[in-house]
């Protein structure tokens, strides 16, 4: 079929890759004690690295977030109980050096006695207790929901302790090794409160914090006294936030940075074609998708209309001629790899556009409909311009789209208000390697108050799945509950989305499928 108004908006497309400037904003500039030197050192030596994002970080407060591009700093800066080798040996030691299922509701750690935070405090039993409990029984934080299955942390002694649970909880050493998880120190925070925290901030990590320049760079360096060993590569790391891919691209062909994520295939033969710097491409736990308004004030409560948007959207043609036909369509967020993912919806999509205009006139709005779309503008690869070319794709069946492009910081904030109209775009990802963590979303717990949606069959089922150690039983359910929220079209999902990076030929770097920058992988190459 021909879609004439996508040739129409490619040159929209690639006109928008205006290069800017990152300006820095010393008034946000946030600096620990003994810091020194410019935070935005050249990456041109052999001890920092330097990165690029498309956003800023959000916080330090590693309870307060749902953020990827923020978690894969401090993943550098925390450490975890236990890690998950998502593409190997699965849970492995972290600050844990072993555990037990003492029964269907008790787990004992026990751990490693040679921990300290980086300001010289030794890891404790506490802090743990400190750490857990805070985001299990604080509701107002953003990464309660998972960890309200932890009923109580119990020390034992210095370096044993037990976590009674609020029922069987089959996937209790994924959170553990996700985002909320990293464990803070107790007397610090208690000394200091959480202010001085969220402006000094302390971990265990194999890097400590020297500086955060808002919307400018985060800066870290090597804590020698890590438990671990001597896996810091570099002295220093710089994170810098660029919005625009082409100004990524720039810096890297430059030297001003080592690695560029997000970059867009109008720029990868730039990349490819300077002497030093190659493209990589990686796959990603990433579901791009429009998050529509259930709340009985906006069309997109109907059901009619957001069937009307789904089939409106040639999944596979943003792909190609957006993504370089990289990614995959999807009818479920819950990509294959993921424990439960429903593989009959992935892969798969639908695109009927004269009967997307059927089902507007069946809605009502016969004669068009008008509707706010929010989205991000660099945070995630092409989003604006896959922003740019649904618009036109719903243009095309007579909704009139009025594009809301934000800043990553203000889109959050938009977000984590509940104020978003009738749709927004947005990629999300799943740190659990469960389908619990992606199906929790469509919950009442959760989407009620964030898109006025609820449906109390979705929740019994999620419920009981939560707590049910067999395995089999638990991925059908989870299998039945992605076919419950593709009928519903809870949320309009769009593709499985790849990653692309420009990288100096001089760094050796293998992407991850979860995002994290775990820096002691990247290396010079030899």
């Amino acid at each position: 079929m021909k879609r004439p108004f996508l040739m129409q908006m490619m040159p929209i497309v690639v006109g928008g890759l205006l290069l800017s400037g990152c300006m820095t904003n010393e008034e946000n500039m946030t600096t620990a004690p003994d810091a020194g030197g410019e935070g935005g050192a050249s990456s041109s030596n052999d001890t920092t690295l330097t990165i690029a994002q498309g956003s800023d970080m959000v916080s330090f407060d590693v309870h307060d977030h749902s953020n990827t591009s923020t978690e894969a700093i401090h993943v550098n800066m925390f450490s975890y109980l236990v890690k998950n080798d998502v593409e190997g040996e699965g849970i492995v030691p972290d600050l844990a050096t072993d555990w037990e299922l003492v029964d269907d509701e008790t787990w004992q750690f026990t751990l490693r006695d040679d921990a300290v935070f980086h300001n010289g405090d030794p890891v404790t039993a506490e802090d743990v207790k400190f750490t857990l409990e805070r985001v299990a029984k604080d509701n107002t934080l953003q990464e309660h929901e998972n960890y309200r299955q932890i009923n109580e942390v119990e020390v034992i002694d210095d370096h044993t302790f037990l976590i009674h649970t609020n029922g069987p909880q089959p996937v209790m050493l994924n959170r553990l090794s996700r985002l909320g998880s990293g464990i803070l120190p107790k007397d610090y925070i208690e000394e200091n409160g959480w202010d001085h925290f969220l402006q000094e901030p302390v971990g265990s990590g194999p890097y400590q914090f020297v500086e955060w320049v808002r919307d400018d760079r985060v800066v870290l360096e090597r804590f020698d006294d890590y438990f671990g060993g001597d896996v810091a590569v570099w002295d220093q790391l710089v994170f810098r936030s660029i919005p625009e891919s082409s100004t990524r691209v720039g810096e890297v062909i430059a030297g001003g940075v080592d690695i560029a994520m997000n970059i867009a295939p109008i720029d990868w033969n730039r990349v490819n074609e300077n002497e030093g710097t190659s493209i990589v491409e990686g796959q990603t736990n990433r579901t791009m998708m429009l998050v529509p308004n259930h709340r009985e004030e906006y069309p997109t409560s109907d059901p009619l209309v957001r069937e009307a948007i789904d089939l409106a959207i040639d999944n596979q043609a943003l792909l190609d001629n957006l993504m370089g036909g990289s990614g995959t369509p999807t009818l479920t967020r819950v990509n294959p790899g993921n424990f439960g993912a429903n593989e009959a919806l992935h892969g798969e999509y639908r695109y009927d556009p004269d009967r997307a205009k059927e089902l507007l006139e069946e809605a009502g709005y016969g004669d068009g409909l008008e509707l706010t779309l929010h989205s991000p503008d660099g945070r995630y690869l092409q989003d604006r311009e896959t922003t740019e070319v649904i618009a036109g794709m719903l243009s095309e069946i007579g909704i009139d789209v009025k594009i809301d492009f934000m800043e990553w910081s203000a889109y959050v904030d938009l977000r984590d208000a509940h104020e978003q109209k009738d749709l927004y775009l947005i990629g999300l990802t799943g740190s659990l390697w469960d389908a619990a963590h992606q199906l929790r979303h469509h919950t009442s717990m959760v989407a009620e108050d964030h898109i006025g949606y609820s449906n109390e069959e979705f929740d019994q089922i999620y419920l009981e799945a939560e707590v049910n150690m067999d395995e089999a039983e638990r991925e059908q359910q989870y299998i039945d509950l992605q076919t419950m929220a593709d009928e519903e079209l809870i949320n309009i999902m769009l593709f499985q989305l790849d990653s692309f990076y420009a990288v100096n030929d001089r760094i050796q770097f293998e992407p991850r499928l979860d995002e994290m920058w775990r820096v002691e992988e990247i290396t010079l190459s030899e």
